[in-house]
């Protein structure tokens, strides 16, 4: 396989008032670009929201999860599949944990860091002592340890990995055979435009006063702010299928699960107090050959409000692709857009006209995912 294989997602997407990314004061996450104050949304937090979005639509062992408490989760494993009361299935948990060489942290039971690992990987594990927890249990602490020793428990995490893992990898400083170099890479949310910081006032009345009681039970203030968002990532193909055995279709799945989700995905922060839940107006998609290109000195300039920002964020980002390729002899495998800007309103007509120039003519969401999988099929057909 090429090892030089990416695919590139840029997406507009407009947030009405919200704090969807909270700093350390609890004030919307921002940054300085092209010499303004822009919103931001941290890779972190929309990688996040992505995995939850694809774990929320696959069966509990294909999911991943990331957590100190692992030997808690074993623990219930091994009581489950074995009929050991939780003492004693924690005390073999730990043992088998012990042959990995995970840090302890200052919490019993838990581990110095979060460790991202399949359900089905700690299954795996669990099922090395199944049929004998009971005699294992009967050991003293050195004896189990020698029984145990000597079990693939590593191997148990380095094979097998979910989605999460397989696409957004996996460090443990300390353990370098637990480690899975990430395929894909995620970049910072940032406005198009300059943005300020506002503050809602709220109050809340105590629904117990009595008559002749006025004022609120609790006052505060949250901080929030809307924009229009560029959001962008990139899957390294080659990478992803290796960390998922060398198996295409299955990397084919994933890729099509990330696009998904990190299309309709949103983090979640101050969900209840803003409904910002929106869905993006452009998705588009560039299969290459050469490297990752981030779009988003586009908005370098910040883009003004005449009559709206979505539209001419999106005439940008066109423009910017269009640019890019042609001076730098680009070829991609295949460039595709879904969007809302339709032809026949005049307002829109020359955002559309702009996106097929760039990306060819609109497609529905389900096509571009369909046709990029056709594409990269083809691409790796010819290659082999």
């Amino acid at each position: 396989m090429n090892q030089r294989l990416y695919v590139d997602v840029h997406i507009i997407q407009t947030v009405p008032p919200a704090n969807l990314n909270r700093d350390d004061q609890g004030n919307p996450k921002e940054a300085v670009y092209g010499g303004v104050r822009r919103s931001r949304v941290s890779s972190q937090a929309w990688k996040r929201a992505t995995r939850r979005h694809f774990d929320e639509h696959t069966p509990e062992p294909g999911r991943a999860t990331r957590t100190r408490r692992i030997t808690g989760e074993l623990t219930t494993r091994i009581a489950a599949g074995a009929g050991l009361d939780r003492p004693a299935a924690e005390r073999i948990a730990a043992a088998l944990l012990v042959q990995l060489g995970i840090s302890q942290g200052k919490k019993a039971g838990d581990t110095a860091y979060l460790l991202f690992y399949g359900n089905a990987q700690l299954d795996a594990v669990a099922a090395l002592v199944t049929g004998n927890a009971a005699d294992l249990a009967a050991l003293d602490d050195k004896l189990l340890a020698e029984a145990l020793k000597e079990l693939p428990v590593a191997d148990a995490f380095a094979t097998g990995h979910p989605v999460g893992v397989a696409l957004f990898g996996r460090m443990v400083a300390d353990i370098p055979k637990l480690n899975v170099d990430a395929a894909v890479q995620v970049a910072h949310a940032l406005s198009t435009h300059e943005t300020q910081l506002e503050f809602d006032y709220f109050t809340a009345v105590d629904d117990q006063n009595e008559r002749d009681e006025t004022g609120a039970g609790m006052i505060g203030t949250i901080g929030f702010n809307s924009a229009t968002l560029y959001r962008y990532a990139t899957v390294g193909f080659p990478q992803l299928t290796a960390n998922l055995g060398g198996d295409t279709e299955a990397a084919l799945d994933a890729l099509d699960r990330f696009v998904d989700s990190f299309a309709r995905s949103a983090p979640t922060g101050y969900e209840n107090s803003f409904a910002h839940r929106t869905r993006p107006s452009l998705v588009a998609v560039v299969a290459r050959t050469d490297q990752p290109v981030n779009l988003v000195s586009a908005f370098e300039e910040p883009v003004a409000s005449a009559a709206g920002i979505q539209a001419a964020s999106a005439r940008r980002l066109a423009k910017e692709h269009l640019q890019a390729t042609g001076v730098w002899g680009d070829t991609p495998l295949y460039n595709g857009a879904s969007h809302t800007f339709p032809t026949d309103e005049p307002h829109t007509k020359d955002t559309a006209e702009a996106l097929a120039q760039a990306f060819g003519d609109p497609v529905t969401f389900a096509d571009l995912r369909t046709t990029l999988r056709t594409r990269i099929r083809s691409a790796l057909g010819d290659q082999a």
